[in-house]
């Protein structure tokens, strides 16, 4: 295949590494300069320019777009992605990945365990917030922060509002999180090739630093996942639109405790700890792409007159609990389950003779209309509507 390699830095160890896995593997590989591109809008089709000529055919991209260019470089992918170039993290997946506070809520919404966090704007609000997540100590984190920087471990709560109303002040967004204790100043950064963990460590802190990451001096050693530490990681990337990523987690007392899922995780360290090819992992693993590429089911499928890709939730008190695929009657009303998610499992196709239980979370194809008509609505407050004034217009 050919594969470009979006980097701004082609003497980093992680872009060579990539550079020199692609080539042992008899690809065409380049690294281009992620801020040398121009969009060009200008023509029949989506089209790009580098460094100020037609850029030439490629099979697939991978990005490694840096935390200060990520509008810019998430613009590019997405003009490949208009282009049929395959990519294995999506623009969107990176925006969202980007944003810590984004990413959490995203995440928060399909049941992944996560540290209590909180984000609020007003001084009146901090010191609820902080009782919101347990208490202190706390750990502030600043939405944009990388390598461990912005990152803040405040040891009660009057010193925490003075940093908050501090960052606050400088125009600055900042999370406030529960500080899990039994973590140890311990951390797991797995690292996510499509649909497995292909290598895990454990990164340790120094001295009284809580922070484990290695630029901040940590040890690292590397670490088989439990079946629940890598559902996690692996369920946490792909949520967030990503095929490759590295997830960290804290090892909480009832399980893993996503913290971040990085959409350009360095390879250095991991591959040091591990001894495993990592950078070997992801071109096998963009290769078979090529060959054989994943597509957008839902903005294929909705272009289908009244068709198109749900989430079905069983309810408790729904009449499909104990029943199976095949009794459900699903079928009959012309929508196929293509996905089974319960829990922390996820079964791919799932059997007709699959029994369905509370809580499971069925990824579904068929009539919108028929889907729409077995979610539950919403219960509302309804303000009364006023009658109108004698003088519809007047001065107040």
């Amino acid at each position: 295949m050919k594969l470009a390699i979006l980097s701004r830095a082609p003497k980093a160890y992680s872009t060579q590494r990539l550079r020199t896995a692609a080539l042992d593997r008899g690809h065409d590989v380049k690294v281009l300069n992620t801020l040398r591109f121009a969009i060009d809008l200008s023509g029949p089709e989506p089209d790009l320019q580098f460094r100020g000529r037609t850029l030439s055919d490629y099979d697939a991209i991978l990005p490694r777009v840096g935390a200060s260019v990520t509008y810019f470089g998430t613009a590019v992918v997405r003009q490949f992605e208009q282009m049929d170039v395959y990519t294995p993290n999506t623009a969107n997946g990176i925006s969202n990945s980007r944003d810590k506070l984004r990413a959490t809520q995203i995440l928060s919404r399909h049941q992944i365990g996560m540290p209590a966090t909180t984000f609020v704007r007003n001084r009146a609000d901090v010191l609820p917030a902080i009782e919101r997540v347990g208490g202190a100590p706390v750990v502030i984190k600043l939405l944009e922060g990388t390598q461990g920087i912005g990152v803040i471990l405040a040891p009660d709560s009057k010193v925490a509002e003075a940093i908050i109303e501090t960052l606050h002040s400088t125009s600055q967004n900042v999370l406030i999180q529960s500080f899990v204790k039994e973590s140890k100043g311990r951390d797991i950064r797995a690292l996510v090739v499509g649909d497995r963990v292909v290598a895990a460590m454990r990164r340790t802190a120094q001295g009284d630093e809580f922070r484990s990451n290695v630029h901040r001096g940590g040890t690292v050693e590397p670490v088989t996942l439990e079946p629940a530490f890598e559902q996690a990681a692996v369920r946490s990337a792909q949520i967030m639109g990503l095929r490759v990523a590295g997830v960290d987690m804290l090892e909480g007392a009832d399980g893993p405790l996503v913290m971040e899922v990085n959409s350009s995780p360095g390879l250095e360290g991991i591959e040091a700890a591990t001894k495993l090819d990592v950078a070997g992992a992801i071109i096998d693993y963009i290769g078979n792409q090529v060959a054989f590429p994943e597509i957008d089911v839902r903005q294929r499928l909705t272009v289908s007159t009244g068709y198109g890709v749900a989430e079905l939730v069983v309810h408790g008190s729904a009449d499909l609990v104990g029943k199976t695929i095949a009794e459900s009657g699903l079928e009959d009303r012309d929508i196929t389950v293509l996905t089974l998610h319960r829990g922390t499992t996820v079964i791919p196709n799932p059997r007709r003779r699959t029994a369905l239980e509370p809580q499971d979370r069925l990824l579904c194809f068929g009539k919108l209309e028929e889907m729409r008509s077995m979610i539950p609505e919403r219960r509302r407050r309804r303000d009364k509507v006023r009658k109108l004034p004698k003088e519809p217009i007047h001065e107040p």
